[in-house]
């Protein structure tokens, strides 16, 4: 499941450097969450970084974008192929 950013955000710009995958950005009004990117830091932490470090615990699992944790490690193999 790839992970959201919901409106309560308060743009205090922690997440974006903490997602080892790039799929953090800056949003027109919000931080947003490449769902193609997001492995909920499968293949590189036990715990998703971005909710680790947001004080206003606004990042929820996307419902649109729902994974096994198979699926996450394998979009983490394919992201991290070649690097």
């Amino acid at each position: 499941m790839a992970l959201l950013i919901t409106d309560e955000c308060i743009n205090c710009d922690v997440c974006e450097p903490e997602c080892p995958n790039g799929a953090i950005t800056q949003g027109e009004d919000i931080y947003i969450i490449d769902p193609n990117k997001c492995t909920e830091c499968v293949g590189h932490f036990d715990t998703p970084q971005c909710r680790e470090v947001c004080p206003v615990d606004c990042i929820p699992v996307n419902p649109d974008h729902v994974e096994t944790q198979e699926q996450l490690h394998e979009k983490f193999l394919k992201l991290t192929a070649g690097k």
